[in-house]
């Protein structure tokens, strides 16, 4: 028991790889030890490996994947579409329009001091903001089903810059 206390003070966000600006959104949020799946999946995401994972609900799974996809996503700049629009870049399919809304909340407070941008798209919202936001440019989209192919069906939204792909739950 002594030494599993032990060896889990040493661990760290940091020693995980992440940028110094995770490291910092993590700590705002107020995580200061990697959970046991953000342990074996953020390094492994980051260094470019596919990655089947499942973890009970509260585990910490959502960092899991979101913390490397930002990472990685921050070091390569990605190229624009013509007009200097950013291409959707990575891309997270959830169930639920809740699910949704709470991964891009969580992409937002962990990117909080990076430069990418994302959006939620699910239906039983106004089609057009979602369209203007996409033809502003976004880097990462999280998006059900439904909304997403009705989007690529309007041809709204482009997969051939896709550098991250998650499926989650």
């Amino acid at each position: 028991m002594a030494e599993h206390i032990q060896r889990k003070q040493f661990m760290s966000f940091s020693t995980l790889g992440l940028s110094e600006e995770l490291v910092r959104a993590v700590a705002d949020q107020g995580y200061t030890v990697p959970t046991p799946i953000q342990l074996q999946a953020i390094p492994a995401v980051l260094a470019g490996g596919d990655l089947l994972a499942g973890a009970q609900t509260g585990t910490g799974k959502t960092a899991g994947f979101v913390l490397p996809m930002l990472q990685r996503l921050s070091k390569a700049s990605g190229a624009r579409h013509a007009g200097g629009r950013r291409p959707v870049r990575g891309l997270i399919l959830v169930p639920t329009r809740e699910l949704a809304a709470q991964v891009e909340a969580s992409i937002r407070a962990y990117g909080k001091h990076s430069p990418l941008t994302s959006m939620a798209l699910f239906g039983g919202v106004g089609f057009g903001p979602q369209v203007t936001q996409l033809r502003r440019g976004v880097d990462i989209v999280v998006a059900t089903p439904g909304r997403l192919l009705d989007h690529h069906g309007q041809r709204n939204i482009d997969f051939s810059r896709i550098e991250v792909f998650v499926l989650d739950e």
